[in-house]
């Protein structure tokens, strides 16, 4: 994409996503929507968010879920999802830097794009009392 268009509601859900605590999905969205006073249809958040993940601003997550979660860091780093409570944490430690060499040697394939989750159990599920 060469301009980026940056409609009055994709600049509303692009900041949504950009302070977001979490990796929120397209519901977590427009709920956060609604809470700033803004009622734009499920359609328009939905498209906004293709639209934004297209151009570059934001990634779409799909973490072994039903649904997508959407992320504000477009930089390489990969997520570790909680079993328990489904907390999505980044992962900022780097991968190997034979690791894909090597998956392209045994694969034969032109590696790309790199999408890596990890499940576990976080800190505060762990500690919890049975």
């Amino acid at each position: 994409m060469n301009k980026i268009n940056l409609t009055i509601q994709r600049r509303e859900i692009l900041e949504v996503v950009q302070h977001a605590p979490d990796h929120p999905t397209a519901a977590d969205v427009i709920d956060r929507l609604k809470g700033k006073g803004f009622n734009f249809a499920y359609g328009t958040v939905y498209n906004s968010l293709r639209y934004l993940t297209d151009a570059g601003l934001i990634r779409e997550l799909k973490l072994g879920e039903a649904v997508s979660r959407y992320d504000a860091r477009t930089d390489e780093h990969q997520h570790i999802v909680c079993t328990v409570c489904g907390r999505v944490d980044e992962v900022l430690t780097e991968l190997p830097s034979d690791w894909l060499k090597k998956v392209a040697a045994e694969t034969s394939y032109k590696v790309d794009h790199v999408q890596i989750v990890l499940e576990g159990v976080c800190e505060s599920c762990s500690t919890k009392q049975p």
